[in-house]
């Protein structure tokens, strides 16, 4: 079995962001820690099981971003798309009923938007 890396340029892009999702999520999985604290939470006496739900949650985007670039097909591109899609909206509410609006929480907004829309251009034909 062979690497496939597509040669189109339109399911390049929707690659790349697949793989920088998965990416991601195995510093999440790998450094709860740090990403907990980059993420603006305050470590004090964190349990294994707040550690644990860190990592599922890395493992979810690792799964995320791999999916669709082992299988290669149309609906796994969207389905990450979605995912992050909705995750920066969940930031967007944020900026207000939270009064969240930090240069931090948008720097990860503005990164959860170019991620999601890679595969999502790309699935729905814009690029």
């Amino acid at each position: 079995m062979e690497f496939y890396f597509p040669t189109e340029m339109n399911e390049q892009v929707a690659f790349v962001a697949c793989a920088i999702t998965a990416v991601i999520g195995l510093l999440v999985f790998l450094c709860p820690g740090p990403v907990l604290r980059l993420s603006a939470f305050q470590i004090g006496q964190v349990l294994p099981e707040g550690y644990g739900s860190v990592r599922a949650a890395g493992a979810r985007y690792i799964g995320l971003g791999v999916l669709p670039i082992l299988l290669a097909q149309d609906w796994f591109y969207m389905a990450t798309g979605v995912v992050l899609a909705l995750g920066a909206a969940g930031r967007l509410v944020s900026f207000f009923a939270d009064r969240g609006f930090t240069s931090r929480n948008m720097l990860f907004f503005l990164l959860e938007v170019v991620l999601a829309a890679g595969p999502l251009a790309y699935v729905f034909g814009y690029i």
